[in-house]
């Protein structure tokens, strides 16, 4: 039997999260109906990443697939110590979503049923990190966008622990002519930070990515990197005792932009 993909969300209070990542699984699964898919959350929301574990029983194997957009905090030392607190199984942690073209055909596409239309700038709206390996993915994304939007500036921005903020981001596109700007959701759902962005633009507003079917291949696409790359004798142990150079290492393997 295939190890199980274990999707891994960050959580939130809002309802509609939880409705918008179950559709997405319920994409993936689609996809690939004889596979295992699992949820768990980082906190605010049921199940727990540590729960869905611990029910999944064992020995057994499983792969964590973060439907997060960067290498912070929650990929590069969340993930490895909940796989370290189950140790009836083996745990691969694979590449968050971002960067990659099947999210950038993603954000595209919610952007153009938001009304964007050729020529009109764009923010890239994220939650934001002190990270800068994730601030990195974010720009890396937001220069990818651009590509597949013609070229148009597209200017990374977050609500939270980072600059500039999505209002910042905005002045300054109108300070360089740019009148008509769109707001692109970096959120794989619905919640707090995705809502205070949106209401910030002053033009169209896409939706965050939810169950997308680019962002279904994508999550296949990184369990089978992880299931591809190398896994030492110790199995999980070793994501869960890595230095952070060694987090990157691992992330490197399983393929963050491809």
């Amino acid at each position: 039997m295939q190890p199980t993909l274990v999707a891994v969300a960050h959580g939130s209070r809002d309802p509609r999260a939880l409705h918008a990542v179950s559709a997405l699984l319920e994409r993936v699964r689609e996809l690939r109906p004889r596979l295992q898919v699992r949820l768990g959350h980082i906190e605010l929301a049921e199940p727990l990443l540590d729960d869905t574990l611990a029910a999944l029983g064992g020995p057994g194997e499983a792969v964590l697939v973060p439907l997060l957009l960067g290498r912070g905090h929650h990929v590069k030392h969340d993930l490895p110590a909940a796989a370290a607190r189950a140790p009836h199984l083996r745990v691969r942690v694979a590449a968050p979503l971002a960067p990659h073209p099947l999210l950038v055909e993603a954000l595209r596409d919610r952007l153009l049923e938001a009304g964007w239309t050729p020529g009109t700038a764009a923010v890239l709206a994220a939650a934001g990190s002190r990270d800068p390996d994730s601030a990195a993915d974010t720009r890396r994304t937001a220069a990818l966008l651009s590509e597949r939007l013609g070229g148009v500036p597209v200017v990374p921005a977050y609500a939270s622990a980072a600059a500039p903020t999505v209002p910042e981001a905005l002045r300054a596109l109108t300070a360089r002519g740019h009148h008509r700007i769109a707001v692109a959701s970096y959120f794989t759902a619905p919640g707090h930070f995705s809502g205070r962005c949106a209401e910030a633009a002053p033009g169209p507003a896409a939706d965050p990515l939810g169950a997308h079917p680019a962002l279904a291949r994508l999550v296949l696409h990184r369990y089978d990197a992880a299931l591809a790359a190398p896994l030492g004798p110790t199995g999980h142990r070793e994501l869960a005792t890595a230095r952070a150079a060694g987090f990157v290492r691992i992330a490197r393997i399983v393929g963050v932009s491809g």
